[in-house]
């Protein structure tokens, strides 16, 4: 396996994000459309937070009700806004940091991804997934 790799090799690039302008409902239809689990809420290139899939289920009644579920959804999503579901404490990690130390740090902080920021602006992000695809063309 090649050692020191930098997470730059194996990261998403091209990532999917929202800004704090965007709402909840905006949110769910790019984590379906993209079949993706994490959005970094940035203004510009910085990033400010990061949006789980998770977190925007943990607000959502649509796994109690099954009738009119995207009403009851979009309800609830209009009660909060991006800000509030957000995490804003945000770790991230450089382009420079090696596959084996995201991959150390994922797995003792049980994250599942990490905001790739150089010099202040996000240039992708990386996550369990990513990691995993990595391991798999290594053998």
């Amino acid at each position: 396996m090649k050692k020191h790799v930098p997470i730059s090799q194996i990261m998403t690039k091209k990532v999917v994000t929202l800004s704090t302008k965007d709402d909840l409902v905006t949110a769910e239809e790019l984590f379906k459309k993209h079949r993706i689990r994490h959005i970094p809420v940035v203004r510009e290139d910085t990033i400010l937070g990061i949006l789980s899939y998770t977190d925007l289920m943990r607000i959502s009644f649509a796994d109690a009700i099954d009738e009119e579920e995207y009403d009851v959804d979009t309800m609830v999503y209009n009660m909060f806004s991006i800000e509030q579901v957000m995490v804003k404490d945000v770790v991230s990690v450089p382009p420079t940091a090696t596959v084996k130390e995201v991959a150390q740090f994922l797995a003792m902080k049980e994250f599942h991804a990490l905001p790739v920021v150089d010099e202040g602006k996000l240039v992708g992000i990386v996550t369990t997934t990513d990691l995993i695809r990595y391991l798999l063309d290594q053998y």
